[in-house]
């Protein structure tokens, strides 16, 4: 590898700036998400192509992996605790 590689840029975890793209990128796809009604990225076929085009080419894979497996989690908490304060209240 040399000085002068025609390798494209991959987005730097570490730089600040790298992480600032990353991070606005993520949370237009999942506004796009949302907007579809889609929980798990990757099942919205082609409703968010170009937002997800952005966020997997400025975001590092290791950081979409872990972006899109929270976003699910989350859901999946949310719908636990929901049920949770439910029964909560019932045996009140």
């Amino acid at each position: 590898m040399g000085w002068f590689s025609s390798k494209s840029e991959k987005p730097d975890p570490v730089s600040r700036t790298s992480r600032q793209k990353c991070w606005e990128h993520r949370d237009v796809y999942f506004a796009c998400l949302d907007q579809a009604k889609v929980m798990k990225p990757g099942d919205e076929g082609d409703a968010c192509a170009a937002s997800k085009a952005s966020y997997e080419a400025n975001c590092a894979k290791s950081w979409i992996d872990y972006f899109n497996q929270r976003r699910v989690l989350a859901e999946q908490q949310e719908g636990i605790l929901t049920q949770a304060q439910v029964q909560a209240r019932a045996a009140r």
